[in-house]
């Protein structure tokens, strides 16, 4: 039950991140970077993107470091959820 409720957590926090990493990609393109909302959302995403940023290139206009966060994000929950169970 304990390791089920864990799995639980891991993936709601997974959830949450990928949902602050869309809104801050969303709101790039719609509110200015010194809006409250905004900064306070940047506060928890930036630190986590930063280290991408810094291996992964701008291609052209794009930057591609919110879409790798979200896939490291998910394949690292998944592979320490499976691990839980394995363990279990």
């Amino acid at each position: 039950m304990t390791i089920v409720l864990i799995a639980k957590l891991i993936s709601s926090l997974v959830n949450i991140v990928v949902l602050l990493v869309i809104v801050q990609v969303v709101l790039s393109y719609f509110m200015s970077p010194f809006h409250p909302i905004r900064r306070t959302i940047d506060k928890f995403v930036e630190p986590m993107l930063a280290p991408i940023r810094r291996v992964v290139p701008l291609i052209g206009m794009f930057d591609f470091s919110p879409l790798i966060l979200i896939i490291l994000v998910q394949v690292a929950a998944t592979v320490l959820i499976n691990l839980l169970f394995t363990l279990r």
